[in-house]
């Protein structure tokens, strides 16, 4: 008879079931997890066994990864299927990995069966299952991330190309104000290699002036937290050359957002800079150009109207009955004045006219230039003691020494505007004039002891259209044109202008001016280069007889008040006067009168003008006396009319003492 269990026994063999149940559970979850794992891994597993290394299991990503059959897999030796370039090698490998448990491969090259390679991170493991060793190699494909790094890589060497060889300055520092790197255009303003920069602070390169200044730029953006900009010059260490940069400074951040430093920006805006400092100055000048010329249009219109109104009012006046001889001859010479007021005016604007049409053209002679002084003096004699000025002008040379080659006319208007200006500018004292020999050149000087020029003038008393004063409230009468002028004849005979304040004068009037003044100027003694020279006729006949009432004249005349002027001016000289409208007109009267003993020929007249009707006379006519007059009359005329022809040349307003004398000075029975 059996016996039968107590309950004691039955209560342990109970849990001994239990645990063993549980634990199969427990293996099969376990199992079940890892198989999981194992099928849902996005890296290749294999499976080897630990004694013979063959291929026991596969997972199903490394299957889709290499594009094999599971079957291709079991049961082959690693180094057998095909995956790793080296059998031996990695038979080898094998064998280590069975001593060290380890292997790893950072880059190892695989190939599907479909001929990709695929590069992948390969890492064997060896453990226990069921108590026998297995090799697990895990195997990650890393195509992508090694392309990314490429990528990364090839941006970065792109994005320091690009930093290095860009024109700006570009630069990162952390919060302490340490460099962090730099490029190539920053390291040529601190005259440093970039090596030499990293590191250290602004202190270590410039004053502490300048780094204080960087220094707050710095902490500006980083306070902000947003990118603050400034203007500034810089002078670049390595060649001393400076610069206008607008400078950026934007704060840094890292992936986390938290700040880690400033980036700056310097881009030269130097030649944008001057570029906008010039087009201030073309606009200022612009403006300048437009004030100047209204102030000089109403100039102009002053200098012609003030005359104009004395020409005008006292040829009124003149008409007043009961007016004595006295009043008569008073407002005669106020008119005369005023004429040669306006008329000097109209020659400075058509020598200006030329002169910024750039038609000056140089006529050559020779000159006595202690005859031209002479003259010069002579002229202006009598307004010196007018003003009761002491007027004098140094002979320095001899008559041979003072005798040049030069243009007459320019070298006259020359001395004429200089020697005008400072008796116009002179209340007291003295005026001298006169030449020096300086090697080739001779230089001219005009000394006063009037006003002197003001300071603020000093650069721009040469300048056409400008003048020492130009206020509505100025004292002195005058174009402005006579020192443009002068300069631009002085530099058209090769010589160069300038001036001087006196020394031993009294230094300051009460008008705040210098006082005193030298104007100076060089011309050579003949010039090298002649542009033009005109053979002058002498024009000058002996004056054998007195030819009142004995002449017979042709004269040619568009004008009807000029020619009833000038037949008022030479009716003494004449015994008979033809008269013809243009140039065609002057050539048939002329082949019809071979007896004509003069012609007074207009030169701008319709049909055909006064050069070209001389021409056509001398083609037939060689003996008859030809006097070109013109009220169109510029610098170089006369030399254009004696070139066509002419024995001489007078200008409109005709000067009637000329003329007579021109006309006392032909002797009719030279003539055919």
């Amino acid at each position: 008879m059996k016996k039968k269990p107590d309950n004691k026994d039955e209560s342990l063999v109970f849990t001994e079931e239990t645990m063993h149940k549980e634990l199969q559970e427990a293996l099969i979850a376990s199992e079940f997890r890892y198989r999981r794992l194992f099928e849902s891994a996005k890296d290749g597993i294999l499976i080897l066994n630990g004694e013979n290394g063959k291929i026991i299991d596969v997972n199903p990503f490394l299957i889709e990864l290499l594009s094999y059959p599971k079957e291709f897999f079991l049961g082959k030796h690693l180094w057998e299927i095909g995956l790793f370039k080296d059998i031996v090698e990695n038979e080898t490998k094998f064998f280590e990995l069975q001593q060290t448990e380890y292997v790893r491969y950072d880059h190892l090259p695989l190939r599907s069966s479909d001929g990709r390679e695929i590069n992948v991170e390969f890492v064997s493991n060896v453990y226990l299952m069921n108590k026998k060793k297995v090799i697990q190699c895990n195997i990650r494909d890393i195509t992508e991330r090694e392309r990314a790094e490429v990528e990364l890589a090839r941006s970065e060497t792109s994005l320091r190309t690009l930093v290095q060889t860009i024109p700006d300055l570009i630069w990162s520092k952390d919060l302490q104000g340490n460099y962090l790197s730099c490029n190539a255009m920053f390291c040529r303003f601190f005259g440093a290699s970039e090596a030499e920069i990293v590191g250290k602070t602004d202190y270590d390169f410039v004053d502490k002036e300048l780094a204080d200044f960087f220094r707050e730029n710095d902490n500006r953006a980083i306070d902000v937290g947003v990118p603050s900009s400034n203007e500034e010059w810089i002078t670049f260490a390595d060649d001393g050359h400076r610069a206008f940069l607008e400078t950026i400074k934007a704060p840094m951040f890292d992936k986390h957002h938290k700040l880690i430093g400033v980036l700056g920006i310097g881009r030269d805006l130097t030649q944008r800079k001057f570029a906008e400092l010039e087009l201030i100055k073309a606009k200022d000048k612009a403006e300048e150009s437009d004030r100047l010329k209204s102030a000089f249009l109403a100039n102009m219109s002053h200098e012609i109207r003030t005359p104009m109104n004395g020409i005008l009012g006292f040829t009124e006046l003149l008409k007043e009955p009961h007016l004595n001889i006295e009043r008569q001859q008073e407002f005669l010479g106020i008119i005369e004045r005023s004429g040669e007021r306006m008329l000097s005016t109209i020659n400075d604007i058509i020598s200006i006219s030329k002169i910024e049409s750039g038609e000056l053209d140089i006529y050559l002679s020779d000159i006595h230039v202690n005859e031209l002084l002479d003259e010069i003096f002579n002229f202006f004699k009598p307004e010196a003691e007018r003003k009761k000025l002491q007027f004098s002008f140094i002979k320095s040379h001899s008559e041979k020494e003072s005798m040049i080659r030069s243009d007459k006319d320019k070298l006259h208007a020359i001395l004429t505007n200089l020697v005008k200006n400072a008796l116009k500018f002179t209340q007291d004292g003295s005026v001298e004039f006169g030449f020096e020999k300086i090697g080739e050149f001779l230089e001219f000087y005009v000394s006063d002891t009037g006003i002197g020029i003001e300071q603020s003038q000093k650069d721009i008393i040469f300048e056409r259209f400008r003048q020492g004063s130009e206020l509505l409230t100025r004292n002195y009468e005058g174009s402005g044109l006579g020192l443009p002028i002068s300069k631009a004849f002085v530099e058209k005979l090769g010589g160069k202008i300038w001036f001087k304040k006196n020394a031993g004068l009294q230094s300051i009037t009460t008008n705040g001016y210098a006082a005193g003044s030298t104007f100076y100027f060089t011309i050579p003694k003949e010039r090298v280069k002649i542009k033009k020279s005109i053979p002058h006729k002498d024009t000058h006949m002996p004056n054998n007889n007195n030819q009142i009432g004995k002449l017979k004249v042709l004269l040619v005349e568009d004008d009807e008040v000029s020619a009833i002027a000038i037949t008022f001016c030479i009716k003494a000289f004449v015994k008979e006067i033809l008269i013809a409208g243009n140039g065609l007109e002057a050539i048939d009267l002329c082949r019809n009168n071979p007896d004509i003993d003069v012609i007074l020929m207009d030169i701008k007249m319709p049909e055909m003008n006064g050069y070209e009707a001389t021409r056509k006379i001398r083609e037939f006519n060689k003996k008859v006396v030809i006097i070109g007059q013109s009220a169109f009359a510029m610098v170089g005329d006369k030399e254009k009319a004696i070139a066509t022809g002419c024995d001489n040349y007078i200008t409109k307003p005709i000067d009637q003492r000329a003329l007579r004398t021109m006309l006392n000075n032909i002797v009719p029975d030279q003539k055919p």
